[in-house]
Parts: C-alpha cells; sequence; structure tokens
C-alpha cells in the first residue's frame, strides 16, 4: 500500500487563490531553519487581471489591555518577505524544492505555482503566554503567518474575499544530549550558630522532554543550630518578554510541598519526583506555551536556544526553566527561608526523520483543511485579519 502524504489547503472565498502546503511545522535545527514551501492554485477568470503574492511573516503581538492604543494591542512585525508568484517571475523549476511540490503541481495542473521562502536565523519560536479565563481577545504572542493575496499591485489594500492565511509554526527539538549533569550546592551562615547547613540539589540530566517526570535529589547536612522544616522542591518557568517592556514572568509549573524535616545535627538525602505538565496547570494566566495549531496540540513552552550571535531582543520571548527548593530554617532567633536553584531544559525530542519520498511512488495524498488556529479564552476576530495589517 503506497504512502499517504497529508498536504494542507486553505481557498480564498472568492475562490480565486489557493494555498497548499505539506507541513505546518518548520524546525529550527539551530545551523538552519526548515524552508516554508508550497504551492499556489490561481483560477484566472476570478483573479481579472490581478498579481498574485505569498507573503511570510513573524509578529510579535503584546496583548495586555493596558498597552492597548485607541483599542489596537501592541504589535511589531519581526520579519515580512513578500514576492510575486503569479504572473511567474521565475521557472517553476527553480522554485520547486522537493518531491512533494512536483506531485502537487502534476496534480493540480497549469494553474498551479510554487513559493519558497528561507527564514533568516535570528527568528524566536512561535510561543504564546496562555490567557486567563477572563482575558477575552488578549494574547502575547509570537507567530508565524503564510498569506497569499491577489492585487493590482504588492502595495494594494488587500481583499479579504481574495487572500488566505494560514498559520505556521517555527518550533525547535532537543538537541543532542549532553553529558552535563545539573547540580548547585552552597552553604549557609546563621547567626549564633558555629556551623553551617550545607544544602546540595541535582538533576540526572540536563534536558528533560515534555509529558517526562523530573526527579531531583536533593541532599542537606544540617550542622547548624537551627532544625530544617517545610522543605519543597518546585520547577519554575520564567519567561522574559524581551521585546519591548522586559516584563520577567515566573511561574510554578510543579511543586512538591513536604513535612521533611532535618533537625540541628542530622541530615537527610532524598530524591523527589515532579510532573511539569500543562495539563497540571489549565486556566492559569501568564504560562508560556508553545504555539498552537489547534486547541489540543500544545504543551508548556520549550525552553529557548539563542544563537550567541543573536540579539536577545529581538526573539520577543525567552523562556528557561529551573528547579528550585526551598526550606525554613528556624532557631531560638527567629525563622528565615533559605533555597537553591539549577537550571535545565524542557524540551519536545527529536523526531525520527520521515522515510524520503520515492519517484515511482503513486500520487496518493490527503487534502485536510487548513483550519485557524485559536486559544482557549482568545477570541480572534475576522478569519482574514491579519496581524501583518495595520
Amino acid at each position: 500500500m503506497s504512502p499517504k502524504h497529508v498536504v494542507y489547503k486553505k481557498v480564498s472565498r472568492d475562490k480565486s487563490v489557493a494555498v497548499y502546503m505539506a507541513k505546518r511545522d518548520f524546525v529550527d535545527h539551530c545551523d538552519f531553519v526548515d524552508p516554508v514551501d508550497g504551492v499556489i492554485l490561481i483560477d484566472p477568470v476570478q483573479l481579472k487581471g490581478r498579481k498574485v503574492y505569498v507573503m511570510l511573516s513573524c509578529t510579535f503581538r503584546y496583548g495586555r489591555q493596558d498597552m492597548d492604543v485607541m483599542g489596537v494591542a501592541f504589535r511589531r512585525d519581526l520579519f515580512v518577505v513578500t514576492r510575486q508568484v503569479y504572473p511567474e517571475l521565475q521557472d517553476k523549476e527553480k522554485l520547486t524544492h522537493n518531491k512533494i511540490q512536483q506531485k502537487l503541481l502534476r496534480k493540480l495542473g497549469d494553474n498551479a505555482f510554487p513559493f519558497f521562502f528561507e527564514f533568516p536565523d535570528n527568528l524566536p519560536c512561535s510561543v504564546a503566554l496562555q490567557p486567563g479565563p477572563s482575558d477575552v481577545g488578549k494574547k502575547c504572542a509570537v507567530e508565524f503567518e503564510v498569506k497569499a493575496f491577489c492585487g493590482e499591485i504588492q502595495d494594494d489594500k488587500v481583499d479579504k474575499q481574495s487572500s488566505v492565511r494560514l498559520n505556521i509554526r517555527k518550533i525547535q527539538f532537543s538537541p543532542e544530549s549532553s553529558k552535563v549533569v545539573p547540580t548547585a550546592e552552597t552553604t549557609f551562615e546563621f547567626l549564633m550558630s558555629e556551623k553551617p547547613l550545607h544544602v546540595k540539589l541535582s538533576l540526572p540530566k540536563e534536558t528533560f522532554y515534555h509529558g517526562e517526570p523530573l526527579k531531583a535529589n536533593v541532599e542537606i547536612t544540617n550542622s547548624s543550630s537551627r532544625n530544617i522544616k517545610d522543605i519543597s522542591v518546585s520547577v519554575e518557568q520564567v519567561t522574559n518578554v524581551v521585546l519591548y517592556s522586559n516584563d520577567k514572568y515566573v511561574k510554578s509549573v510543579a511543586k512538591e510541598e513536604t513535612s521533611d524535616s532535618v533537625p540541628s545535627g542530622t541530615s537527610l538525602k532524598k530524591e523527589y519526583t515532579l510532573y511539569p505538565l500543562l495539563a497540571h496547570n489549565k486556566d492559569r494566566r501568564g504560562l508560556a506555551l508553545d504555539g498552537r495549531l489547534k486547541h489540543e496540540d500544545t504543551n508548556l513552552a520549550s525552553s529557548s536556544i539563542v544563537k550567541q550571535e543573536v540579539l536577545k531582543e529581538v526573539q520577543g520571548m525567552l523562556v528557561s526553566y529551573k528547579v528550585v527548593v526551598r526550606m525554613i530554617a528556624s532557631g531560638m532567633v527567629g525563622s528565615s527561608e533559605v533555597s537553591l536553584e539549577v537550571p535545565f531544559r524542557l524540551m519536545n525530542p527529536k523526531p525520527e526523520p520521515a522515510a524520503p519520498v520515492k519517484e515511482s511512488e503513486p500520487e496518493d495524498m490527503v487534502f485536510e483543511d487548513f483550519k485557524r488556529a485559536y486559544l482557549k479564552g482568545i477570541v480572534y476576530g475576522d478569519d482574514d485579519e491579519s496581524p501583518t495589517e495595520a
């Protein structure tokens, strides 16, 4: 049985233009990014002499209510490039870069035209802050979009009836596993205590995958005169909105609070298991999530991996994670909290490479409508309102 290739399509309301793409997720491999390619199908009768263009854009939206100006939330285009698809400016062969495009062109006929974009290597990945239950119409997100539209010239006002918008995602997978073992240890000195408190926190590895339990090892040697109690271990997500406001959101996404204690002169060595899952954090405002293409298919945002030479400000939002152990040190002269933390990465594993498409295989394609992405609690409004339009 020949393999089926899913191809996503979307058609404009007036049927003048349609977009076909073989995938919605484009991977940032750090040293290069998957190119964005597809096929545009036109109806010359409906076009009425107009040209057809395709645009790739990366937009940062910061939709907090107090940032609204005249009802329009802050928005900035990080990257926009537009190319003319019809009439052709290049031969189809020069814009055809893979077997799926070739098969689509054969299947769709003479009115089908390929397009091809390359991402610059300094763009962020798709990410969004989860709105609260009452935050209808507000969002903070980095979004990517492919838009096809018709016009006499490129700068014509876009006719929504003759345009198609498709949300895509730029994602990263975990790099090759490193041998780094995240560890932190420190010594705390207390007033009127001759000896110190020693705390060590370690993780078995640097990178954990979404859905995987996280095991944290805590070692406490309490030589001080204080008694240690109320030990808690948590996973915290740190999101820096670096593009505009430099806001920082620190959210606990998994926590274990215990009654464990370490009296003066004793020690403790224990492994704690935490589950940093979006399923345990529904409706929590301000959590960073990986960009979504439909309601269910996301998770907590993956850790940001940024090339050293790239300006962090261009990234829009940077996400990192850490494990924090906290405890109360109580004594005759009062109590104080002590804490220790180690960073780690939370990411998706790199998938197995897909089998290559063979030229001899039948053109067995399954076309699936490309539906507009949405986030719970967010109303996007008109389906054809482009984030790159003023």
